[in-house]
C-alpha cells in the first residue's frame, strides 16, 4: 500500500490558524461507514446524532507550554527546544533537576555539552548531554534559585502549536488548545477532537442518556511524525504512554457486553482501546504502559463503533487510521467533500463523525 494512495489537496486558506470564536460551534461531517452517505451538521448537534446508552470515550491529557524560547550560553544565539518526554537516565531526577528527551533548533550547533537559559522570574538553564534516535537530545534542566523545573516550564514555556498554524501562540492558547476535561499533565499537543466539547454540551449528552468516560494517553512527537516511507507497511509509531483506570476500563467492558456503542473520541483514543485490546485478547484492561500501535488500511477493530475526529494531514498516521475505520475510498470523498464545502481543517478546524 501506498503512502501516495492517502493524498488529497487543500487550499492553504482552509487551514484554520485560530480557533472558533466560541468553543463548541465548529461544523461537523457525518460520515455512514455502511453507506458512506455524507451529512453536514455543527458539533451541537452530536446529542441527536448518538443514541441513548452509547459509550462516549475521551483523552484527558493535559498538554504543558513544552516550548522553550531561550539563547545559548555564552554565545547568546537563539535557541529553541521542544521538550518531547521525560528520559529514563542514571541520574536522579529531582524537582529542580529534570532529564528530557527533546527535539532543539538549530540542531547542527547544539552538540553534547552546548548550554542554553531560558528567562523567566526562575531561569532555567540546559545542557544538551547526547544525542538521541531521530535527531532528538537528552537535555538536563535545571533551575539556580530551586524553583520545581515543572514551575519553571509553564512560567516560562509557550503551547506547542503545531507548525501549519503560522503564528506565535497567544496567552488565550493556553485556554483554547486545551480540552475542558484536561487533567493529568504530559501531552506535548492536544487530542484536538476533545476541544469541541463544553460543559453545557456535556450536559446535553449526559440529559440524552449517552455515557461518557476518560482514558489517558499523553501525546508525544509518534502522533504527528511525518511518514518518511513510501510504502505504509514500513512505517512506525513511537510510543506513547497510557494509562486506563480500573474503573474505565469496567465501564467499557460493560458497555461492550450490553451490545452498546462504544464512540472514541480522537485517533488518540481509538489507538489506546485498540492497542490495549489487541494485547489482551480483545478486551480493555486496566493499566498503565506504552501504546506504539499504526493503524492503517487492513486493521481489524475490535473496540470501537463510531470515532469522532477532526481532520488531518495528507499522506499522515492519522489519515491512515481514519480510513482504516471509514474505508479509504470513502474517507478521502469525505475529505474532498469536506474541501468543496469550505471545511476549516487540523488542530482548531472542524470534526468529522463517522457512525
Amino acid at each position: 500500500m501506498l503512502v501516495s494512495d492517502f493524498d488529497f489537496d487543500l487550499p492553504l486558506d482552509q487551514i484554520a490558524q485560530e480557533p472558533p470564536a466560541q468553543r463548541g460551534t465548529s461544523r461537523l461531517l457525518c460520515l455512514s461507514r455502511a453507506t458512506g452517505a455524507i451529512a453536514h451538521t455543527s458539533v451541537a448537534s452530536l446529542p441527536d446524532l448518538l443514541r441513548p446508552r452509547d459509550l462516549l470515550v475521551v483523552n484527558n491529557t493535559r498538554v504543558f507550554p513544552a516550548r522553550l524560547l531561550g539563547h545559548r550560553s555564552p554565545s547568546g544565539g537563539a535557541v529553541e527546544c521542544l521538550l518531547v518526554a521525560k528520559a529514563s537516565t542514571h541520574e536522579a531526577q529531582t524537582p529542580d533537576c529534570e532529564y528530557w528527551e527533546a527535539l532543539v533548533s538549530p540542531g547542527q550547533k547544539l552538540k553534547p555539552g552546548a548550554r542554553m537559559i531560558f528567562a523567566g522570574s526562575s531561569a532555567l538553564h540546559g545542557e544538551i548531554l547526547e544525542r538521541r534516535l531521530f535527531g532528538r537530545r537528552l537535555v538536563a534542566l535545571r533551575t539556580v534559585d530551586g524553583t520545581a523545573v515543572e514551575e519553571a516550564i509553564d512560567e516560562i514555556g509557550h503551547m506547542p502549536l503545531p507548525p501549519y498554524i503560522k503564528r506565535a501562540d497567544r496567552l488565550s492558547d493556553r485556554e483554547r488548545y486545551q480540552t475542558v476535561f484536561a487533567r493529568p499533565r504530559g501531552s506535548i499537543a492536544a487530542p484536538t477532537a476533545g476541544l469541541h466539547f463544553t460543559p453545557e454540551l456535556l450536559a446535553s449528552l449526559t440529559s440524552r442518556g449517552i455515557e461518557r468516560v476518560e482514558i489517558t494517553l499523553h501525546v508525544g512527537y509518534g502522533t504527528f511524525q511525518p511518514v518518511r516511507v513510501d510504502r505504509v507497511e514500513q512505517h512506525a509509531v513511537a510510543p506513547e504512554r497510557y494509562e486506563i483506570t480500573p474503573e474505565a476500563a469496567e465501564t467499557i467492558e460493560r458497555a461492550r457486553a450490553d451490545g452498546r456503542r462504544v464512540i472514541a473520541v480522537g485517533t488518540t483514543t481509538t489507538r489506546t482501546l485498540e492497542a490495549v485490546a489487541l494485547a489482551n485478547g480483545g478486551r480493555v484492561v486496566a493499566g498503565a504502559g506504552e501504546a506504539a500501535l499504526f493503524i492503517y488500511p487492513g486493521f481489524d477493530f475490535q473496540v470501537i463503533d463510531g470515532l469522532l475526529t477532526n481532520f488531518h494531514l495528507p499522506q499522515s498516521s492519522l489519515l491512515m487510521l481514519v480510513a482504516a475505520f471509514a474505508g479509504r475510498e470513502q474517507a478521502l470523498s469525505a475529505y474532498r467533500d469536506a474541501v468543496a464545502s469550505g471545511y476549516r481543517f487540523y488542530s482548531y478546524g472542524d470534526a468529522m463523525l463517522i457512525l
